[in-house]
């Protein structure tokens, strides 16, 4: 592995003790949803946040703005919001000579981290708007393209599907989010704890544990820990078995699966997991690391099909089985 003079194992170790330490204060339980954050910010990736109202989703992504010397925006996604309110737009404006010139307006996209709150009650064409910033970290308007800063993630938050006044996220931008994360309700100690958070005096503040220089070192370890042919095998076995047409693929698979992972799947799958073998302290790649964040990973890219859903069979159900 070659290593940047910059970066060791422990200083990683440290910063990552120190993340866990700070997001802790302010938000409890779910400390998976809080790992897997970390993680798609190291693998250069986005991730798609679902849960109830109320559980925390907003907050957690403030806070990750509050840890880290980041410049972050937030942006509430509603049925009348237009694209132009997301890229920025073109205003005509006299310069010092008096000219009238036209000059683009930087929109909320143009940040280091980006909350896209309630996605899913934005039309399709709204949240489409996302789809160049996340995959090609630059922005088209008026014939021109606008890089974007580094680093740059999407935290997208979403209700579950099923409530009231939501629209379905469409499957090409569904697959630029690296991760699809779950955050369920707390627990009765949990409940305990966020009540003593949030409705008594605490004199606690969060510190600033890394600045932005820093994090691209990290981001850039990441694509030198070490994956051997064996994992890389291992990975592309699992990823060919959601694919219902392959031979091999579980009799499930096969009868409830209407398209399966695309190739971008397996890229996520191999980024993440050298981001999760760092973060465990190592510089290489096992089997435990693709297993445990193949769910995150896959459980938006694999399509179920009408029989799936008439007999509430869900993409965990399928993973499952393709792992076991």
């Amino acid at each position: 592995m070659k290593q940047n003079k910059d970066f060791n194992i422990d200083e990683f170790l440290g910063f990552y003790d120190s993340y866990t330490k700070e997001v802790s204060k302010v938000i409890v339980g779910n400390t998976d949803v809080v790992k897997g954050i970390l993680i798609c910010l190291l693998s250069k990736g986005h991730v798609l946040l679902e849960g109830i109202p109320g559980i925390g989703k907003t907050k957690l992504v403030q806070t990750l703005a509050d840890v880290m010397s980041l410049k972050f925006s937030r942006i509430q996604f509603t049925p009348d919001l237009m694209p132009s309110d997301i890229i920025g737009t073109t205003i005509l404006e006299d310069n010092d000579s008096g000219e009238k010139k036209f000059k683009f307006n930087y929109g909320p996209i143009f940040s280091n981290i980006v909350l896209a709150d309630e996605i899913n009650r934005a039309t399709p064409k709204t949240q489409s708007s996302l789809l160049e910033a996340m995959q090609e970290n630059s922005v088209s308007f008026a014939s021109k393209t606008h890089n974007l800063d580094q680093p740059f993630i999407v935290l997208a938050t979403q209700n579950p599907i099923e409530m009231e006044g939501t629209y379905s996220l469409p499957e090409a931008q569904m697959d630029r989010f690296l991760f699809k994360l779950i955050m369920h309700s707390p627990n009765e100690e949990e409940l305990k704890k966020i009540i003593h958070i949030t409705t008594e005096n605490n004199n606690f503040s969060l510190k600033k544990i890394i600045d932005k220089e820093k994090l691209l070192v990290y981001r850039d370890m990441v694509l030198d820990v070490l994956v051997s042919d064996e994992i890389m095998n291992f990975a592309i076995k699992l990823i060919v078995s959601t694919h219902p047409d392959n031979k091999n693929a579980p009799d499930l698979v096969k009868e409830y699966v209407r398209i399966g992972s695309s190739p971008r799947g397996l890229q996520s799958l191999i980024l993440s997991a050298k981001s999760n073998a760092l973060i465990n302290g190592r510089v290489h790649v096992s089997k435990e690391d693709i297993l445990e964040i193949f769910k995150p990973a896959l459980r938006h890219r694999v399509l179920l099909n009408f029989a799936a859903e008439a007999e509430n069979i869900s993409p965990e159900m399928i993973l499952d089985k393709v792992i076991t």
